[in-house]
């Protein structure tokens, strides 16, 4: 294997691990080391910012494959994002649960 091809596959493998971070950040996927959906869209803005900045940064050093991957990207996070926005928030995300008021001093009673 060349560098060229090399470069090619590590930017691939981070595009793609940014997706998935991002999948789980709008709570599309189980967090694996917790095992549950966790939703996080400050977060997840973050990484779509991310990965906007290595579109720009990257234009014109890309090959083809690699330039469509990170646009295909970047479209399928904004939909799913914009999805997410229109949902509720959910009590992970700031909001105490239903019938649990924040007591003085920031503990929560059932």
């Amino acid at each position: 294997m060349d560098q060229k091809e090399k470069q090619q596959i590590l930017f691939t493998h981070l595009v793609i691990s940014l997706h998935s971070a991002c999948m789980q950040q709008l709570g599309k996927l189980k967090n694996p080391l917790s095992g549950s959906v966790e939703r996080d869209l400050g977060g997840a803005q973050g990484t779509i910012d991310m990965l906007d900045m290595i579109r720009e940064k990257t234009a014109g050093n890309l090959g083809d494959e690699e330039g469509r991957l990170l646009i295909q990207v970047l479209h399928e996070l904004r939909l799913n994002y914009i999805d997410e926005m229109s949902k509720p928030s959910t009590p992970a995300e700031g909001a105490p649960p239903a019938g649990h008021a924040p007591e003085p001093g920031g503990k929560s009673t059932p």
